[in-house]
């Protein structure tokens, strides 16, 4: 019998005991559900963005576009950085539709530095042009054909507006 007392007598004290801790467990469990549920939505948003990630990379073939640029070249000191040559190329973008009046010396040197910074441009990404070796209209078509090229490389350049055309030199 005193046993069974001895136990009984444990068992309330233990719930006197523990019932202030189920109490706050009831009350801050609402709490407790919302800091899993927004650390699992986290995590999740974390997992997707890795994923789409890396089908992005798979998609546009990072790898490959990567591959064709020469690292060593790009920390040579004497290299314009491509950000300049990218805003020298977006200014006589400008400068080559815009100059309606101007002479046509000035549109030949015009388009001269435009096809300077576009090589420039294409030896820092790695792209094959051949400004150099073409005149005339097929010039124009390679000029057409290398900013494509660049855009596809990332660096965007403004389009003509519409209703604005390229002059002919």
């Amino acid at each position: 019998m005193e046993v069974l007392r001895l136990l009984l007598l444990t068992l309330a004290l233990v719930a006197v005991v523990l019932l202030p801790v189920l109490i706050a467990l009831v009350v801050c469990a609402d709490g407790m559900v919302d800091r899993f549920t927004r650390g699992y939505a986290e995590w999740r948003q974390r997992r997707q963005e890795r994923r789409l990630i890396a089908e992005l990379n798979r998609a546009v073939e990072a790898d490959q576009l990567t591959s064709r640029i020469d690292l060593a070249a790009l920390d040579r000191a004497d290299r314009r950085p491509l950000e300049q040559v990218a805003a020298d190329l977006r200014c006589l973008r400008r400068e080559r539709v815009g100059g309606g009046g101007r002479a046509t010396v000035w549109h030949s040197s015009v388009l001269d530095a435009y096809d300077d910074r576009l090589r420039l441009a294409c030896q820092a990404l790695g792209i094959t042009e051949h400004l150099t070796e073409l005149a005339g209209v097929d010039r124009q078509i390679e000029r057409v054909r290398v900013e494509g090229e660049l855009d596809a490389a990332g660096l965007r350049l403004p389009a003509t507006r519409p209703g604005q055309h390229e002059p002919h030199p």
